[in-house]
């Protein structure tokens, strides 16, 4: 139903989180690709932005910066890149996230296109 794909950064962060939350953004991963309308639980679009979270709960809060390729809306989307981590400890750090994450697409896109 929708394809995922995951930066290098994302990868990297999630590694380094140790195998409960690696085996929670997989697990999620597998939601997303295979529900179309997921649950706020999981994904949460960010305000005043092009991008969405997805939220793995494990004992932090982790988050990962997601961008639906193909449309503005999640739920119609069937192409999404995760591009970025982090762990969320005030709303202060959305911004750092996206500021990243705007970078890492725009490599991202310019990668895919050549």
């Amino acid at each position: 139903m929708r394809e995922i794909d995951i930066t290098e950064e994302c990868l990297t962060f999630v590694d380094n989180q140790g195998d409960r939350v690696s085996r929670k953004f997989f697990e999620l991963l597998e939601i997303i690709e295979e529900v179309k309308v997921v649950h706020a639980n999981f994904i949460k679009k960010l305000r005043n932005s092009k991008f969405y979270e997805l939220r793995i709960k494990a004992g932090n809060e982790y988050r990962v910066i997601i961008f639906a390729i193909d449309h503005l809306n999640f739920s119609e989307s069937t192409e999404v890149v995760c591009l970025n981590g982090f762990i969320k400890k005030s709303n202060k750090d959305y911004i750092k996230a996206i500021k990243k994450a705007e970078i890492i697409l725009e490599q991202y896109l310019k990668h895919i296109k050549s």
